[in-house]
């Protein structure tokens, strides 16, 4: 398990955008993380009613920009690398709002296309062994 303070300074997302709180496993194709901290009160994507659904496509989001800066560490890259969410596709939302009593939720993507220009990822994010929402997302570097 790697924990936040262990990749968050490799990624653009600060503070309390930094939404994912640990690394449960990951490979060169992959990667399995989670977070607890979306129940909470002050969560910047909140509204009155809760945290829709459709924010968790922020979090497949994240996961990829972690799981690339963890691929780049890898290969001896530590620096931030800026990217822009240019496309989701096939996003599927089984809830409307995410249930804060339910637990931690556990957000998968799996790499589809990578190269210098950018990468195509598939996500999913479940609670409690439901998925919430799936779906893929392309993400173009700033150069």
């Amino acid at each position: 398990m790697l924990d936040r303070t262990d990749w968050a300074h490799l990624i653009p997302h600060a503070g309390e955008m930094c939404l994912l709180d640990a690394v449960l496993a990951w490979d060169a194709t992959s990667i399995h993380a989670m977070c607890a901290r979306h129940a909470a009160a002050a969560h910047p994507l909140r509204s009155p009613h809760g945290l829709h659904a459709v924010h968790l496509s922020e979090y497949g989001a994240q996961a990829m920009a972690v799981h690339g800066a963890l691929s780049a560490r890898a290969r001896g890259d530590n620096a931030v690398r800026q990217g822009r969410l240019v496309s989701l596709r096939e996003v599927v939302l089984a809830v409307a709002y995410v249930d804060p009593a339910a637990g931690e939720l556990d957000v998968h993507a799996e790499q589809l296309f990578a190269d210098e220009t950018g990468a195509q990822y598939s996500f999913r994010v479940e609670q409690a062994g439901r998925v919430l929402a799936s779906g893929r997302a392309a993400v173009l570097y700033v150069a």
